[in-house]
């Protein structure tokens, strides 16, 4: 989205120590902090607020506006950790209906921002909470006082805030969370990730699902123990930014759908799996597995398809329709992807085009499409040793 920057000087309670530029993000103006824009980095102080993450907030609006379609009861949305405030005033401006957006952060000088933005938008259903993230949901985890969109977006990983999440989203509700502690969750750090999301991943071409599958899995693990389903509706893979968003359902899950994905790296077989095994069904090679992980589907096609139609009446950039194409493909496809390069370099020839590619594996009884997660992936039913044959053929 263009930006329509404007000076002013910070004010009520701010000091005048530094300046601030008024954006326009969807159509909402928001207050934001100079150095935001103007520096490499976005800084934390006075407060956090990164413009590079305007698609993944578009994905919001979009998931959100479609989740709220004759949605029966209140639309409220509780941010738990909002920084300036820029997802809940968007929620609060660009989706109708909306009965309350609950801006809660740690942050007085971030808030303080939301709040001028509120009112530089004449917004009527948006309010502030100052508040430790969990102290917050807890005060909205009673029946009736429920979030129906929960959002947990912090600094690296949403772990410490997922119990309490869950709780303050209603029956029926949606929770969506971030996670950017990339380096933990694309197996630098296995002890971190083993403490953070009760499983750990591999290091692969395909290592983003491996996490988005981790978090998912850790959510629905915390949930099970509240006796709590999750259904993934929607996720968004964007920079350092993976994000899930989930159905929330009071009700005991009645099946496992946690496993592992294992993968030889000798030959390049993956597959999702419910118990490892040691040795490669293909080239006997050495199986490294990544998991306990959400084995299940990741993107719900009936949603998705809600989404695409959702897109036309919201002012977002245009990449996301191009995305939520791809998702509606490979909605109802396997567990992992592979890419035309990872292919190329085990057949030692030029990579084919990606539509050629998935052409080639339909022309041979398979199932196959692209990927959101990687521009030159694709999934398909067909396994290593196909793949290979088909496009050498």
């Amino acid at each position: 989205p263009e930006h329509g920057i404007r000076d002013s000087v910070a004010s009520r309670g701010l000091g005048d120590v530094y300046k601030r530029q008024e954006i326009v993000e969807g159509v909402t103006k928001i207050r934001v902090p100079n150095g935001s824009i103007s520096e490499k980095v976005p800084p934390k102080e006075p407060a956090f607020f990164n413009p590079k993450a305007s698609l993944n907030r578009d994905f919001s609006i979009i998931a959100y506006s479609s989740f709220w379609k004759n949605f029966q009861y209140p639309k409220i949305f509780l941010d738990g950790l909002s920084g300036i405030g820029a997802r809940s005033l968007r929620v609060a401006n660009e989706i109708d209906g909306v009965d309350q957006v609950i801006a809660n952060d740690v942050n007085p000088k971030a808030l303080d921002l939301a709040k001028e933005s509120s009112e530089i938008n004449s917004l009527k259903n948006f309010e502030i909470s100052e508040n430790e993230t969990c102290r917050f949901f807890s005060l909205h985890s009673r029946k009736n006082n429920r979030g129906s969109i929960v959002d947990i977006d912090p600094f690296g990983s949403p772990s410490k805030y997922i119990d309490c999440g869950v709780r303050a989203t209603m029956h029926g509700g949606l929770l969506s969370v971030t996670a950017t502690d990339l380096q933990v969750l694309h197996g630098l750090f296995n002890n971190a990730a083993k403490r953070r999301y009760y499983g750990v991943p591999i290091k692969t071409k395909f290592s983003n699902e491996i996490a988005i599958r981790l978090i998912i899995g850790c959510i629905y693990l915390i949930s099970s123990r509240l006796d709590i389903t999750i259904q993934p509706k929607f996720v968004d893979n964007d920079m350092h930014y993976y994000r899930v968003y989930l159905k929330i359902l009071n009700k005991p899950e009645q099946e496992d759908r946690m496993g592992f994905i294992i993968y030889c790296r000798q030959c390049g077989m993956r597959k999702s799996v419910k118990n490892i095994v040691s040795e490669c069904e293909f080239c006997k090679g050495k199986i490294e597995a990544a998991g306990p992980l959400w084995i299940d589907k990741i993107f719900d096609k009936d949603f998705v398809a809600k989404m695409k139609d959702e897109v036309k009446n919201i002012t977002v950039n245009k990449k996301c329709d191009i995305i939520l194409e791809k998702c509606y493909e490979e909605s109802d496809l396997q567990s992992t992807y592979y890419t035309l390069d990872e292919i190329a370099s085990r057949m030692k020839l030029a990579p084919l085009k990606l539509d050629s590619a998935i052409q080639k594996l339909r022309d041979s009884g398979f199932n196959a499409s692209r990927t959101s997660l990687n521009p030159t992936g694709f999934r398909t039913n067909c396994q290593i040793n196909d793949i290979l044959k088909i496009f050498r053929g």
